[in-house]
């Protein structure tokens, strides 16, 4: 999950609760049916970031919409019977689009939590994530947050990484991103930088660089959903998909196929 920032949360819960409060979407959430709705269209609409690799971005070799998260979403519809349709959206509006009935669903890494719950419907739990700290591979001096007390980590001041670190006792040192942080890791500028394991396996997958390791864990873990309207009907047929997908290997296979991993399994401590 890309970790957002306390004030760009603060403002896109803040901007959806006032549009659920006056908004008159149609749908289970006013005493209709969503799935029969998505049933009679023959359509999933589903709001997806569109720039968000490796989750939810255009491939730029042909400019066609891809992504574990738009695989996932297809693969559901699949299961209900139905065609997927993509509704590109930015972060910050993906939740009052949903609200105001742009599309019927959510498929974008969101991340569980006791708020979300109160105010939508979640899915059961399709892709687990966790706090990870990353080294160069030769190093073996950090194996637990512990170890980063003194010692320079790069980070994004606006990820809650940074947090992390800081409270581990590390330096953090700056950066603009993920990219970034890997680069001074690898230039020996900085001894770590701890992130989402999501972010590091994609890295590892993606370029193949052996240079860099998942050292240890931070302890953090996260559970990512589909969001629905509070109330929706679609929530059962959507874990009903979903329990099929994992049962006959597919989120398996487009998990490995974009991480190298399994990340629709809960993480051994």
């Amino acid at each position: 999950m890309r970790s957002r920032s306390v004030l760009t949360v603060l403002i896109a819960t803040v901007l959806t609760a006032l549009l659920a409060a006056c908004s008159s979407s149609s749908g289970a959430s006013s005493g209709g049916s969503d799935l029969q709705a998505v049933k009679s269209a023959g359509i999933l609409r589903v709001g997806t970031e569109g720039t968000y690799s490796p989750f939810s971005f255009h491939d730029p070799r042909t400019n066609q919409l891809t992504g574990y998260d738009v695989e996932v979403a297809k693969a559901v519809a699949d299961k209900l019977g139905v065609k997927v349709q993509y509704v590109e959206t930015p972060w910050d509006a993906i939740f009052a689009g949903l609200t105001s009935n742009r599309f019927d669903a959510v498929v974008n890494q969101v991340t569980k939590n006791p708020e979300r719950s109160g105010l939508y419907g979640l899915s059961s739990t399709y892709t687990w994530s966790e706090g990870v700290i990353a080294t160069r591979a030769d190093d073996s001096s950090i194996t637990s947050l512990g170890a980063l007390k003194g010692r320079k980590s790069a980070q994004s001041l606006t990820s809650n990484w940074a947090e992390v670190a800081k409270d581990a006792g590390a330096q953090v040192e700056s950066v603009e991103g993920f990219t970034q942080a890997i680069t001074l890791l690898k230039q020996s500028r900085v001894d770590a930088t701890v992130n989402d394991s999501l972010a590091v396996l994609d890295y590892q997958k993606s370029t193949g660089d052996q240079g860099v390791k998942i050292a240890g864990k931070t302890g953090d873990v996260s559970e990512q959903v589909v969001a629905t309207r509070k109330g929706s009907d679609l929530v059962a047929a959507i874990d009903k998909a979903l329990a099929q997908l994992k049962s006959d290997g597919t989120l398996k296979k487009l998990s490995e196929k974009y991480f190298g991993s399994d990340v629709t399994v809960k993480p051994t401590a």
